[in-house]
């Protein structure tokens, strides 16, 4: 197939693309910065690289053209403003549909990459189907339910995978709890109980892939490891996927940030980057989806839809991504 891949460099995008090189597809990327493709993709399996960004309509009818399907998974997760998060997820979702539209004639699929924030949180010991009201509560979530909204109304056929948290090698979030691990502190706000549904990246590919069969057109779907954890619990685990490390400690130090003092800690580091008009994901915005009592859905749809089985549970997926953090000097 011939495969158009935004946010193809991003920690999602660059295994997507590892995986649809290695089907032997033809994968074209757009990407801002060659040099960055040229360091992540092996010399002997590259994607064709279109330069510019999700505003640059000639790029992105150079990346459509000819295209079997489209892979949308560039985006902003942190902005200084809701507005400029809507700019780029839900505007530039709609451009991106539209020339998609007008210059890919032969298109199959057109998958966007939500997230589980554009549905909103759910409640302890439930999980999301895909049926239920979205209440997102966090601009970040308005901002990917906008971009859900446009590529409903494309007229594309189209295919929404709303994965939760992702972990994996080469994700720079996760690896922010590793180095509080390394150092012998497990660190999460609020009690610990928060539930949370969490897939590592490869099985996450794997759905997205997956998402091209014929039974899921017109459809939205969550992809998730089945385990439930809680904050706590999923701290606790990364720490153990560092064991043989010199942590300094034979247990964690855990520090849980109460949500009184976590909104403050949010709210001021958030302000402080607005004045430094810079832009950060700890902010007062953000505290809603850090402290919300749980983020778990179900992937009984795209089972049902695809076959797709995760394979990688949290524990083996924590040392594999240690073991990569590692040996690319991360850690």
């Amino acid at each position: 197939m011939k495969i158009f891949v935004t946010g193809g460099t991003g920690f999602i995008g660059s295994h997507l693309v590892d995986a649809l090189l290695s089907r032997s597809d033809e994968v074209t990327c757009l990407v801002r910065n060659p040099a960055k493709a040229e360091r992540i993709f092996s010399h002997d399996k590259q994607p064709r690289i279109v330069v510019g960004d999700l505003n640059d309509l000639e790029a992105l009818a150079r990346g459509c053209e000819h295209a079997d399907a489209v892979f949308h998974i560039a985006g902003l997760t942190a902005a200084r403003n809701r507005a400029e998060l809507l700019a780029v997820n839900g505007n530039a979702t709609r451009t991106l549909a539209s020339v998609a539209n007008e210059t890919a004639p032969n298109l199959q699929r057109f998958v966007y990459v939500s997230s589980l924030a554009a549905a909103g949180p759910s409640t302890k010991g439930t999980s999301l189907r895909e049926q239920a009201a979205t209440r997102p509560v966090s601009d970040y979530g308005w901002s990917k339910l906008a971009g859900e909204e446009a590529v409903r109304a494309s007229g594309l056929p189209w295919t929404i995978v709303r994965p939760p948290t992702v972990y994996g090698p080469r994700d720079t979030e996760i690896l922010k709890l590793f180095k509080f691990a390394r150092l012998g502190i497990c660190v999460f706000f609020g009690d610990g109980s928060q539930e949370l549904s969490l897939v590592y990246v490869a099985d996450l590919v794997d759905a997205l892939i997956r998402s091209l069969s014929p039974g899921t057109q017109q459809k939205v779907f969550f992809a998730c490891h089945p385990e439930i954890w809680t904050t706590r619990a999923f701290t606790t685990e990364i720490y153990r996927a560092l064991k043989g490390e010199k942590t300094g400690r034979r247990r964690p130090l855990t520090l849980a940030v109460p949500g009184t003092l976590a909104r403050g800690i949010l709210w001021t580091t958030g302000t402080v980057a607005a004045l430094l008009r810079r832009t950060t994901l700890l902010n007062a915005d953000k505290a809603n989806e850090l402290l919300a009592e749980a983020w778990t859905c179900s992937s009984q749809a795209i089972v049902e839809a695809t076959g797709w089985q995760p394979t990688t549970g949290l524990a083996a997926g924590l040392r594999q991504t240690a073991d990569w953090y590692k040996n690319a000097k991360w850690l």
